[in-house]
């Protein structure tokens, strides 16, 4: 095992920080309705004010365009969706204008950020409590997992160019430890087998997610997506994986019966 001085360094920040959100998280979770709509509003927002900073678009426009999009997502859960679809699209195209670089990052980013968002309504009014527990204990499974194992195991890096921390060791610990929530709740809810290979790979979309916002960092020259969130930078540092795994999930519900019934 590869143990270094700093290893664990920011661990106790780390761990207050991620408590205090957890307990928000899945309060609003349990609560559901407008407690959870407000949060999933506030946090995709967030996400774009923080993207149209990481952007370089400067502080109004950043918090004109978080604004719109948490608008636009109330509006698309509150109207049929097809109606509301449009709404989704828009806050992206509404970047053109206020933007003077980066269009295409801003673009591409923020309908992700918004089609997530609403995938996120979406599940938790449809599925329930049960299933957004499921989710939300996938993605933390993959990142908590997949640190710890990252900073115990150590080994070769999965992608240094764009995250040099990331490593396959964590990588895979996030998989299995995905596997194992699946397993738990097939188990607990009598679903399919199915619902293992769908927690890996929401894990896996997770992990995307993540290497994805990695990039964009990279890209524009920062370490973190800002400072909100002491011991974890910003927002989108933290819920880049749920995006990324929100997106899959959207798609899923679309393809199969969920959860999926026994074989």
């Amino acid at each position: 095992m590869n143990f270094s001085r700093d290893s664990f360094s920011d661990l106790a920040v780390r761990m207050v920080t991620g408590v205090a959100m957890a307990i928000v998280g899945l309060a609003a979770v349990w609560a559901g309705g407008w407690w959870f709509i407000g949060l999933v509003l506030l946090i995709v927002g967030t996400l774009v004010w923080e993207l149209v900073r990481m952007l370089g678009g400067g502080p109004r426009r950043a918090i004109a365009l978080g604004g719109l999009a948490a608008g636009l997502l109330l509006a698309a859960k509150l109207l049929p969706v097809g109606l509301g679809l449009p709404l989704l699209l828009l806050a992206s195209i509404a970047g053109i204008g206020f933007l003077d670089k980066n269009r295409t990052l801003y673009i591409m980013y923020t309908a992700l950020i918004m089609f997530a968002g609403f995938g996120l309504l979406v599940h938790r009014e449809d599925f329930g409590l049960t299933w957004m527990l499921w989710l939300v204990l996938v993605v933390a499974a993959t990142d908590v997992l997949g640190y710890f194992a990252g900073r115990i195991l150590g080994g070769p890096k999965f992608w240094p160019r764009v995250s040099p921390k990331k490593t396959w060791s964590g990588t895979v610990a996030g998989w299995v430890s995905a596997g194992i929530v699946g397993a738990a709740f097939m188990q607990t809810t009598g679903t399919g087998v199915e619902l293992i290979g769908i927690s890996v790979a929401l894990s896996m979309a997770s992990q995307m997610g993540d290497i994805a916002e990695s990039a964009v960092k990279r890209r524009m020259g920062v370490k973190d997506s800002s400072t909100l969130l002491p011991g974890h930078g910003g927002v989108f540092d933290r819920f880049d994986g749920m995006l990324g795994a929100a997106l899959l999930l959207l798609l899923v519900e679309s393809l199969i019966v969920f959860p999926p019934p026994p074989l």
